[in-house]
């Protein structure tokens, strides 16, 4: 593998961080294009992240949890 493309990964881990979010499993697969006459690698970096939002009866809302209608909530 590439340092620069280990570098790249590294940087979009960051921006994604740097957005709240938490990082949870990041994939880099290097390659040679099968469609490209060249003969420079490519790369493809997929990246899992989770980011917990608050629900509006967090915030303080008046919504009590016993009062809550959804049939598909595990009580």
């Amino acid at each position: 593998m590439d340092d620069d493309m280990l570098a790249d990964q590294h940087r979009l881990v960051e921006l994604v961080e740097a957005d709240d979010w938490e990082v949870t499993d990041v994939e880099l697969s290097a390659y040679d294009s099968p469609w490209a006459d060249e003969s420079n690698p490519e790369a493809t970096v997929t990246i899992t992240a989770r980011k917990t939002y608050e629900s509006e009866a967090d915030e303080g809302g008046d919504e009590d949890e016993d009062q809550d209608d959804n049939p598909f909530r595990v009580k």
